[in-house]
């Protein structure tokens, strides 16, 4: 049996007693009528009389304003009106016998089912019955002498009756609607004492109209019909408004994005909206069904097993804005039930409303996934599997804080002898298959909780938890590099694979950036000494103190942000104008002062925390680029990029979502290479820069001509932008060869259709020599030193000689010519319409 089975035959035991009480009592009320009977009605003024209650309450059982609850219809009657009218004028004897044959009358024409007229009859006849018993006891006698006399004990009586109607009735409709008690009597108390009100006034007029003239009884009729249809009015008016109410509570409730939450409370709530016996949510693409009523979920699942609701069902179809259908929406009832126009249109909108919810709850499910397997991917190297420097990091930290309680924590950082060979004669798809075979056998030769990752190309991590003794450490490198040993099979090739290892013990600070400071020197002093593994030793550890307590630092001013960003101002060297600014990183230490990044970069890039610190300085930079746009100045930015971080396949989506978070448009952002330090010719760098570039960002080349290979890089890297060194521009007044870079530098631009920037302007000849050479635009001090974001905001709107955006007086005068010549450049044209600089 289901739990919908148990839940409606506990609610129908929990009726038959009460019905069974109320018949009981209506059938001792039955026999106390006949056996007091004074009188039988032999005259025909006696059956006239018997008649006339008997018509009187069977119209006034068939005056009724209707109420469904569930498959049930109820009624509001004007059956005490009657009865009250009836004790009043006649033996309360002959009025218990007359509602008992009225009401059954009245069922028959309505088809009315056996129990419901059960209970219909047995309670009228013990509203009947207390009625008249109330008069009887307070010696009533018709006919009254005056009004005062008439009123209170009919008042009284017209309680008695309205009280035991609402005793009886009550209980009842609150277990067929499955409500509290309690609830039951208070819902709706003032229209229904309204209408007692009314009931008894009409009552009061039918006996004084058959006190005075009978005839005039043809009054009562249209009174109370009129009365009726306005009770009946204001009824119907609450209760759509109550409907309305509850279903913008239900929409409400399915504001949530927890899809079993949706379907969960789509149930409940709508059994409660349209009194249904059950309700069935059926969506169409997984095929999953959620049945129940308003108590409690009674199926879930895929294959949905036939209902047990037996009866009438109303189904309505889920469909989305733009016509594709989502689902079933069904209510059932046990018996037949026909809604009316307004529950057709709630019924119509909770649809919509569940369909949205679902469509809602599905996308928010959707977007959890992809989060998770993009979280997942961030964490987790693409080719192994396994964790990633990130991950590492993390774990470590977290382990670390955890030492003291759960053991020694140690580090293995792991190098693979001469794999550049192996990728040099078998090719790239080769040596990533080496490169996972290596990464299964370190998988499957740790210990429990030990973190196996990758932190790129081939060197290898494994961090070691909760060991008992330092010493420990070394014996599981063994093991671990010992897996490593057996020749990996490869296309029919045997291939030995060779590694060396660096095993360090987590120190007392420095935390987890120390520790794989440590493990690299470690491998070092391996690789060096011909060794399979060594560990760390302070005293062959040469590393400089000053960057190494540097490093123990970096943690602490990421967290606390001690990096800032100043900007030094990128200028139209024609017109003065300011066309972008670059980013200069500073460490503001605490008890250093401030730090240059020559000083601090290698050990940023060696700590691992390269991401975060990226992550800073470009946060900083486009904070500025919004706060200049909503002054006014649309200047793009220049941010160095690291020479590690495009080793990185993550850096360009990560670039990309902070421009995302920031709401700027990628061409506000331009990435300076280093050029100095000749870029890898790694695959990866090569995907990193085009994927930089298609998303719409910026290159610029820095420190152009410094290095030997100039030419060959430029040809690699998709760049917008070269950088003059400014070594050739302070050399350029004296030197010819300086002013022949420049001057070639210009041409290549020109020619591969580049712009071309001087650094180091520091004099109006500099500038005006770079101007006539043809070089666009140039920084410098003579323009500006680098300042912080507000400051250089401040000297923007300040302006050169009154022209806001400036910071230097044109080298011409606005709209004039400049005729093309050997050896001499037009000036740049506004930022708006440089090609690297939109607006």
């Amino acid at each position: 049996m289901s739990q919908g089975q148990r839940l409606d035959n506990e609610t129908d035991q929990r009726l038959v007693p009460l019905l069974g009480l109320v018949a009981v009592f209506a059938a001792v009320a039955t026999v106390w009528s006949v056996l007091r009977i004074p009188q039988p009605p032999r005259s025909t003024s006696d059956l006239v009389m018997a008649l006339a209650l008997i018509v009187m309450i069977t119209v006034s059982a068939n005056v009724r304003a209707p109420i469904r609850i569930r498959s049930t219809t109820h009624a509001i009657t004007w059956n005490d009106t009657a009865i009250v009218i009836g004790v009043a004028v006649a033996p309360t004897s002959w009025v218990v016998l007359c509602t008992g044959i009225s009401l059954v009358i009245s069922s028959r024409i309505h088809r009315s089912s056996l129990v419901k007229t059960i209970f219909n009859v047995s309670k009228n006849m013990l509203v009947a019955a207390a009625a008249g018993t109330t008069l009887s006891l307070i010696d009533w006698v018709w006919t009254p002498t005056t009004l005062h006399h008439m009123i209170a004990p009919v008042a009284l009586a017209y309680a008695v009756a309205a009280l035991v109607d609402e005793i009886v009735a009550m209980p009842v409709l609150a277990l067929a609607a499955r409500r509290k008690i309690l609830r039951q009597f208070t819902s709706n108390w003032d229209l229904r004492l309204i209408g007692y009100g009314v009931r008894f006034v009409v009552t009061v007029l039918t006996l004084i109209l058959l006190q005075v003239q009978t005839w005039l009884l043809v009054a009562v009729p249209p009174l109370a019909l009129s009365l009726h249809l306005a009770y009946s009015t204001r009824v119907r008016a609450r209760a759509e408004r109550q409907a309305w109410q509850d279903l913008a509570h239900t929409t409400d409730a399915l504001n949530v994005v927890d899809i079993n939450a949706v379907l969960h409370t789509a149930v409940a709530q709508a059994a409660n909206l349209f009194s249904a016996d059950e309700v069935e949510v059926e969506l169409r693409a997984t095929g999953r069904t959620v049945r129940g009523n308003s108590e409690t979920v009674t199926y879930d699942g895929l294959a949905a097993e036939p209902s047990t609701v037996n009866g009438s069902v109303v189904p309505i179809e889920m469909k989305g804005y733009d016509g594709s259908h989502i689902g079933m929406l069904r209510l059932r009832f046990r018996g037949p039930v026909k809604l009316s126009e307004r529950e057709q249109y709630t019924l119509r909108t909770f649809a919509s409303a569940l369909c949205t919810a679902v469509r809602n709850a599905s996308a928010y499910a959707e977007l959890n996934r992809v989060a998770e397997e993009h979280a997942h991917a961030a964490a987790h190297d693409a080719l192994t599997g396994l964790a990633n420097r990130r991950h590492l990091l993390d774990r470590g930290a977290a382990q670390l804080g955890q030492r003291r309680t759960e053991g020694v924590v140690a580090l293995l950082l792991i190098d693979l002898n001469h794999f550049k060979e192996v990728n040099d004669t078998l090719g790239h798809a080769a040596g990533d298959r080496v490169l996972i075979q290596v990464a299964e056998r370190l998988r499957g030769a740790v210990h429990g909780e030990d973190l196996v990752a990758r932190l790129g190309g081939d060197e290898f991590a494994v961090l070691f938890h909760g060991l008992p003794a330092p010493a420990v450490a070394a014996h599981r490198a063994e093991a671990l590099l010992s897996a490593l040993h057996e020749p990996i099979e490869l296309d029919g090739m045997r291939i030995s694979v060779e590694a060396s290892g660096g095993i360090a013990v987590a120190p007392g600070s420095g935390g987890m950036t120390e520790l794989l400071r440590r493990a690299d020197v470690a491998m070092y002093q391996a690789k060096r000494a011909g060794r399979r593994i060594a560990t760390y030793a302070p005293a062959r550890d040469t590393a400089d103190l000053g960057r190494l307590s540097l490093g123990g630092d970096l943690p602490r001013a990421v967290a606390d942000q001690e990096f800032t960003v100043n900007f030094q101002p990128i200028v139209d060297l024609g017109s003065g104008e300011v066309v972008a600014a670059e980013a200069l990183a500073r460490w503001r230490h605490p008890a250093r002062g401030t730090i240059d990044p020559l000083r601090f970069l290698e050990t940023v890039e060696r700590s691992g925390l390269l991401p975060a610190f990226a992550e800073a300085v470009l946060d900083q930079s486009l904070i500025a680029v919004n706060t200049w746009r909503e002054a006014g100045f649309d200047l793009p930015v220049a941010v160095n990029v690291s020479p590690r971080s495009l080793l990185d396949a993550r850096f360009p989506s990560s670039v990309l979502a902070r421009l995302r978070a920031h709401d700027l448009p990628p061409d506000r952002l331009v990435l300076e290479l280093t050029e100095t330090l000749t870029l890898s010719q790694l695959e990866v760098v090569d995907q990193v820069l085009g994927q930089l570039r298609d998303a719409g960002i910026q290159l610029a080349l820095d420190d152009f001509g410094t290095g030997y290979s100039s030419l060959s890089v430029l040809s690699r890297i998709p760049v917008h932008e070269l950088k003059i060194d400014r070594g050739f521009v302070t050399a350029m007044e004296t030197s010819a060869e300086a002013a022949a870079v420049i001057r070639s530098t210009v041409d290549l631009g020109r020619s591969l259709n580049l712009s071309v920037v001087a650094e180091g302007v520091e004099s109006e000849p500099q500038r005006r020599a770079l101007w006539e050479l043809g070089c666009a635009a140039g920084q410098g001090h003579l323009f500006a030193r680098p300042m912080p974001a507000a400051r250089l905001l401040a000297a923007l709107h300040q302006g050169a000689g009154g022209r806001p955006g400036t910071l230097a007086p044109a080298l011409h005068d606005q709209g004039s010519v400049v005729r093309l010549s050997p050896g001499r450049r037009p000036g740049p044209r506004r930022a708006e319409r440089l090609p690297h600089l939109p607006a």
